[in-house]
């Protein structure tokens, strides 16, 4: 096999196999809530079943020996030998991430390491410790060269080595057949001259891959002599899957193989009932032989609905929609000064086309937010026996779609705020059982679009903050004095989780305590031009909102003027304008602060600070106050004019600016000038700190 066929069939084992092993561990945890559900165990099974095969036909055995004894235990589990347990499930989840940990070493082109023979050992015993009778032996994993990987063992209750009904059922299964429609394959047993006809059919006379897999004279005994053995029909059935490439090449189903037939990956019809007696063996067609034949009758080329793209043409693209954003705003903006009706429409209908691209462009971008939230089952499962805690976890808005940057983004805060809820919010049952609240606790995480905007909530029913507390402990380990705590309102009290070292545990754990991750989040979610507020109540709960754009590629800003130079405010950060009131102006502390509705906000004048020469300028009497909000702190910002509401593409700093503090970049605006785009944290954090 060349190269570039191993690359391809790579990418497509590390496409399919990841989504597989992201479903086992949703499948995994909802098991141990619904033990006895067939179609759980089923799935779960032909998920190691299926990452088995493609580990297989690339030659990875450690993960091949990992995912069948997985495979072999799920066996015994729907066939109802043996039950589901708690241990039983730790075991099994540890080798979902031994096989995991394999799957990054194969992603990362590095060598793959044994599992633990401690692990191996635990999945074998757990199959035999509960079985009412013991499994077949497992037989030592060799080299395989299919995609799909055989029928799993038969009981060893089973003495009949000929292809039984069930054994059909799951091959057809394997090479595409839904398991209802092969049940009419009830007596279809090939014949051995069955066999060699279509062996022969397929490569010629005397060149099939029979003559290397006959089993020794022992094994062939049974009722009818004549019948194919199981090993010979596995044989089959991987030259079959060779040819096809097994299932990680269905979305290429339409390539020819050197066999008389276009060979793919078959979506087998059932045949029709055989009859009861065997065939004779001079008959042309046998049942096995009848189903591959409607097989590729019925695997004919069809419309492909999805196709799959390099992220860096999908970015390529985006770049290129955003300076056709660009000529769009310059062009409506010119259009507005001219008094050309036919212009106008033009215009107008540019801006609408521009804009429906730019969203199809987007798109192509998006992922579902599930792609974080698949990961949170497990997580709550593990804390849960860890702090021994009995916790619900429900979910809500996982297709809500977000920029693929984003959502790898999000993962690392999203898991700290959900560890910090379990941990620090629900108590222990018997505590919730003594305040009257449900012994099993409760955190739901959502998410849904708001306009350009994702929001996305991290709330439990535990057992809130304490304001108050808060205030003393900052108080005690020096953050601020006492007359500073003082002044804190109940939310700026409830900010105070995010700062460094900060943390309300007094003992330290593997879980939390250390006073790191809070304050890792807010830097992450500010970094992406997001925002954070916590609302809390003692006894009910928290609830943590998190807002990010859509999409980190087009930016809505606030263009703004200073003297003659236009900047640009994120516009997420942006949370209203009002005419500066010098009379609504005061100090405290020695920071110049403006009363908005009772509360003191620090105003800054931007000339000092971006304008050469403005640094020492007094506030003008007549201005404008852009009020943003920065993780959990909201300013004041003092400007001279107003443009208004554009999107920008972000373009990189030139050699002479690049490196100045609290600038993210430049764009072109709508009348053709440069603006700066204000990096509004860094900003902060060099010139207010």
């Amino acid at each position: 096999m060349s190269l570039e066929v191993d690359q391809e069939i790579l990418e497509d084992f590390l496409v399919e196999a990841g989504e597989i092993l992201e479903q086992l561990s949703e499948q995994l945890v909802d098991l141990e809530q619904r033990p006895d559900d067939s179609d759980l165990l089923n799935a779960i099974f032909r998920g190691f079943h299926t990452v088995k095969g493609g580990a297989g036909f690339l030659q990875l055995e450690p993960m091949v020996d990992c995912c069948h004894n997985a495979e072999n235990l799920f066996d015994m589990l729907r066939n109802g030998d043996i039950k589901v347990t708690p241990e039983l499930m730790d075991v099994v989840l540890q080798a979902l991430d031994t096989v995991n940990v394999m799957f990054e070493a194969v992603r990362n082109g590095e060598e793959l390491e044994n599992a633990d023979p401690q692990l191996i050992q635990a999945l074998i015993a757990c199959s035999k410790g509960s079985a009412p009778a013991a499994p077949a032996p497992v037989a030592a994993p060799e080299p395989v060269v299919e995609v799909k990987s055989a029928p799993a063992p038969v009981p060893a209750a089973s003495t009949n080595s000929d292809q039984t009904s069930d054994e059909f059922d799951m091959l057809l299964g394997d090479i595409g057949a839904p398991a209802e429609e092969a049940a009419s394959a009830d007596d279809g047993l090939i014949t051995e001259d069955e066999f060699d006809a279509l062996l022969d059919e397929l490569h010629g006379p005397g060149k099939g891959p029979a003559a290397d897999t006959k089993q020794p004279a022992a094994e062939e005994e049974s009722a009818e002599p004549d019948l194919i053995t199981e090993d010979e029909f596995e044989a089959l059935l991987d030259e079959l899957q060779s040819q096809g490439k097994g299932a990680f090449a269905e979305t290429a189903a339409a390539e020819p193989a050197p066999a008389p037939e276009p060979v793919v990956t078959p979506v087998a019809k059932a045949p029709e009932p055989a009859p009861a007696a065997p065939a004779p063996a001079e008959k042309k067609e046998s049942a096995a032989a009848a189903a591959v034949k409607a097989a590729h009758q019925q695997a004919k080329p069809q419309p492909e609905s999805n196709v799959r793209v390099d992220t860096r043409l999908l970015d390529k693209i985006m770049n290129m929609v955003g300076e056709l954003v660009l000529v769009r705003n310059r062009l409506v903006r010119l259009g507005v000064t001219r008094e050309d009706e036919e212009m106008a429409k033009a215009l107008g209908t540019l801006d609408m086309v521009t804009a429906d691209l730019q969203m199809s462009v987007m798109k192509t971008r998006m992922q579902p937010v599930k792609k974080v939230f698949g990961r949170f089952p497990r997580l709550i499962r593990d804390l849960s026996r860890n702090l021994k805690k009995e916790i619900r976890l429900e979910l809500r808005g996982e297709e809500t779609d977000l920029d693929k940057n984003l959502v790898e983004a999000l993962a690392d805060p999203l898991i700290h705020l959900v560890r910090n809820a379990v941990d620090h919010g629900i108590e222990a049952p018997d505590v919730r059982d003594a305040a009257g609240k449900p012994r099993e606790g409760h955190v739901l995480l959502s998410a849904e679009q708001e306009g350009d905007h994702i929001l996305l909530i991290i709330q439990d029913d535990g057992a809130g903050m304490d304001a108050e507390k808060l205030r003393s402990l900052a108080i005690e380990r020096g953050m601020m004095d006492a007359e500073a705590a003082r002044r804190l309102t109940e939310q700026e009290c409830f900010n105070l989780i995010f700062a460094a070292g900060f943390s309300t545990k007094k003992e330290i754990s593997d879980v939390s305590g250390r006073g790191v991750g809070m304050d890792v989040v807010k830097t992450k979610i500010t970094q992406l031009n997001g925002t954070l507020s916590i609302d809390s109540v003692i006894g009910q709960g928290s609830r943590i909102a998190i807002q990010v754009p859509l999409t980190l590629a087009i930016m809505p800003t606030l263009m703004v003027i200073l003297e003659d130079q236009a900047f640009a405010l994120p516009l997420v950060n942006v949370n209203e304008i009002f005419n500066l009131d010098l009379t609504k102006t005061n100090v405290v502390d020695g920071q110049q602060v403006i009363i908005v509705r009772d509360q003191a906000l620090p105003l800054f004048h931007l000339k000092r600070w971006l304008i050469e020469g403005q640094q020492g300028a007094d506030l003008p009497e007549q201005g404008h106050v852009v009020i943003v909000t920065v993780g959990t702190q909201r300013v004041g910002f003092v400007v001279d004019q107003l443009v208004g509401q554009e999107e920008v593409v972000i373009k990189p700093l030139g050699t002479i600016l690049h490196g100045t503090p609290g600038l993210s970049g430049a764009t072109i605006t709508g009348d053709g000038r440069i603006a700066l785009i204000i990096d509004i944290p860094n900003l902060l954090k060099y010139y207010a700190s």
